[in-house]
């Protein structure tokens, strides 16, 4: 896996050994960063189920100037540390090992302009987001990664990528 777009263009990432963890393909994320290629520059981000971290640091490779990771599992919060660290990206991040569902339950109206949210296929916890999302309105846009047979709640433009679908929501 590696950063395909931007300043770091073609640095490798490291992946851990969790058979558990699905990085975002490379396709997926060329797509997810020219959609949103128009509010990157300068955006604070926040980036839920982080894994590797490959969503939060290829939009800071493409301009973003800061970002949370949350992120709970050791193997996954060990790459994410490794490719923050090789990326020379520590002044300019946090990592939170916490629970997503919980942060983002947590989170302040307007602290970041763009949340990625990744959690396992299939699993309702990305909907609990999506309710705390509409809640809090933590950001101004919620970037959704889900496998393409479940439907998320109205209101946000779906974009189906093979068996993977994106759903992008934006606060009015």
């Amino acid at each position: 896996m590696r950063i395909v777009g931007g300043k770091f263009t073609g640095r490798d990432l490291q992946s851990p050994s969790d058979r558990r963890v699905r990085p975002t393909a490379e396709h997926v994320r060329v797509a997810m960063m020219e959609w949103l290629a128009p509010a990157l520059a300068g955006a604070r981000l926040l980036d839920l189920y982080a894994g590797t971290g490959a969503l939060g640091l290829e939009a800071m490779s493409r301009g973003a100037v800061r970002c949370d990771f949350v992120e709970f599992r050791s193997a996954s919060l060990v790459a994410l540390k490794a490719n923050i660290t090789r990326l020379k990206m520590r002044d300019r991040t946090r990592i939170f090992r916490h629970d997503a569902l919980r942060f983002a339950a947590g989170c302040q109206p307007d602290a970041y302009d763009i949340t990625f949210v990744d959690p396992p296929y299939e699993s309702r916890q990305l909907d609990r987001v999506i309710d705390h999302w509409r809640e809090l309105r933590f950001s101004r846009w919620l970037v959704a990664e889900h496998a393409a047979g479940h439907v998320l709640p109205p209101g946000g433009d779906r974009h189906e990528l093979e068996t993977t679908a994106v759903t992008v929501y934006r606060a009015e």
